[in-house]
């Protein structure tokens, strides 16, 4: 049965961040908006529900309070050390870069505070670098946590959404699956696709696919906010940068959804878009299978702070900058180096109290309350680490316990199946690096890299461990973590120009035709380059959703 056709002013195809910034601002404007999306109603928000929250912020309150001197132009020198941009066709992506490190350090605080949301006082320092100044990382803390993480970070365009779906300016189309981006006289008229069954699973649950119709919906003009390829393993590994990194993980784990396919990049290209940079992308490299999954192949990513020593799969220590929390392309290409694509933290229990951290809304209940009475129990009072870190340490597959390092080693040789770890040998460098430990001189650069992050006090109260010696028995257990690639962010995308509107690869725009958040790279079709400051995912989804929602030439 063909339903019938709609009209609309714009259609967004996708309710995820950038789709609900997009749709918000536009009506604003007074223009009358329909959001499809193939998922129900209750998965509203996409992978910023599952999010920690955090956003990159320049030179905010929060960092001056904490002592911190951040400027546009230091912001901009790390950006585009890190981007390493290279290509003819990082034009667009150059200057999304430029325009958004403009607003991160401008009218972006001001105007999300004005719409109520807040932030963590304690500044993350994320991708912190390690080698030059001019290259890779942040010089400083940038990463403000969103009081109340992902769902708080959706939850002011949601609001708003909700607002002008009351006052009829917004319609909202669940279980509606855009298969065709509607093409006439080379202007994108309208979409047309499938009405998927009902399907009553819990937010993240991967849905049914049956067809239980078609539609087709005309509009002036057309947005594409459907993510990335995150969680489609298959487009992962077809768009793998083989000669940068070496061959694709023949495991990896899934840091987003299964809902978060990349179907609709191909659905655009065929109607004229361009996909530039598709081999750039942001996985990490310290995820662990979660024991108590949502998703099919459910990982969820330590983020550490900077203690843990990191040992591949052969049981050799890696060499800076590959260290917890410092580059993550850096490290992956170091991973698979060795010819695997696993690796190890061994670490004590006073380092993952203080440092283990977990990707994830739901893995942070204490923040997602916005509870500081919980906060200060969980994080700062309490003698182990947070109840969830706690929960993984005895229920994860991953993770092994012992008081003796010998024990260790044999039962995570065990966990793997092989026995690739020297006991002796990995005593040897824990014992050479635990040396290090008896005054703040050091010439081990994960150790100058502890004490440089304890100079900073939001890391000396919360994300970094005092220095002490992993073999001492007061400090363990000791604990042994396997670590898995784990899918996340595709850093390139659909072209567009500063308004999102689609650019082919002819460098002409396409009328009618729009596209924000990741998989438009967050901008331009890349706007990271190579490699992520963080707080630039969540914040790219709201700037170019903000950027589309306001463009002249759109409806």
């Amino acid at each position: 049965m063909k339903h019938a056709e709609q009209q609309a002013d714009v259609i967004i195809v996708g309710a995820g961040l950038a789709g609900l910034v997009a749709a918000a601002e536009l009506a604003d404007r007074g223009k009358t908006v329909m959001i499809v999306d193939q998922e129900p109603e209750g998965f509203l928000g996409g992978q910023a529900f599952w999010s920690l929250g955090g956003l990159m912020l320049i030179d905010s309150p929060e960092q001056r309070r904490m002592g911190i001197r951040d400027s546009r132009e230091l912001a901009y020198s790390d950006w585009m050390g890190s981007a390493g941009f290279d290509r003819d066709e990082d034009l667009w992506p150059r200057k999304w870069a430029e325009s958004y490190i403009n607003f991160a350090a401008g009218e972006m605080r001001p105007w999300l505070h004005d719409m109520g949301m807040r932030w963590f006082p304690i500044v993350g320092w994320a991708e912190r670098g390690g080698s030059f100044a001019s290259g890779h990382g942040n010089s400083v803390p940038r990463f403000h946590l969103t009081w109340g993480v992902g769902p708080c970070t959706q939850e002011p365009f949601e609001r708003r959404v909700r607002e002008h779906e009351k006052a009829g300016r917004i319609a909202l189309k669940f279980r509606h699956r855009c298969s065709h981006l509607l093409m006439q006289n080379g202007a994108c008229t309208g979409i047309s696709g499938e009405v998927l069954a009902e399907d009553t699973s819990a937010r993240g649950q991967k849905t049914n696919r049956e067809v239980i119709g078609d539609f087709e919906l005309r509009a002036a003009s057309v947005v594409v906010a459907s993510g990335g390829i995150g969680g489609n393993l298959e487009l992962v590994r077809k768009a793998w940068p083989t000669d940068r990194l070496g061959a694709a993980p023949k495991h990896m784990i899934a840091g987003v959804p299964a809902h978060v396919d990349g179907r609709m990049v191909a659905i655009t290209q065929q109607a004229g878009g361009h996909v530039i940079n598709a081999d750039r992308m942001w996985h990490y490299t310290e995820g662990v299978k979660n024991w108590d999954p949502i998703w099919p192949n459910h990982g969820i990513r330590i983020l550490p702070g900077p203690s843990s020593m990191w040992f591949d799969a052969t049981g050799k220590r890696f060499a800076p900058p590959a260290m917890p929390g410092f580059d993550s392309l850096g490290t992956l290409k170091a991973i698979l180096a060795t010819g695997y694509d696993y690796s190890w933290f061994i670490t004590t229990q006073k380092i993952i109290k203080k440092e283990f951290a977990l990707s994830g809304s739901e893995q942070n209940p204490d923040l997602a309350s916005k509870s500081w009475k919980q906060v200060l129990k969980q994080r700062l009072l309490n003698k182990k680490a947070t109840p969830n870190v706690e929960a993984f340490k005895e229920h994860g597959e991953d993770f092994v316990v012992a008081d003796r390092l010998e024990d260790l080693i044999a039962r995570m040789n065990a966990l793997q199946g092989n026995s690739l770890l020297d006991a002796g040998k990995i005593r040897d460098e824990i014992t050479a690096r635990d040396a290090q430990i008896d005054n703040p001189f050091s010439k081990d650069a994960q150790m100058m890299a502890i004490h440089a992050a304890r100079n900073y006090r939001g890391d000396r109260l919360m994300r970094t461990a005092k220095p002490h010696r992993i073999l001492d028995p007061d400090n363990g257990p000791l604990i042994g973590v396997r670590l898995s690639i784990i899918t996340r962010k595709t850093l390139g995308g659909l072209q567009t120009d500063l308004n999102g509107q689609l650019v082919d690869a002819n460098g002409k725009t396409i009328p009618g035709l729009f596209a924000a958040g990741e998989v438009a790279g967050f901008g331009g079709g890349g706007y990271h380059g190579y490699n992520a400051l963080e707080g630039t995912f969540l914040g790219g989804c709201i700037f170019s959703g903000r950027q589309v929602g306001r463009a002249d030439s759109i409806a």
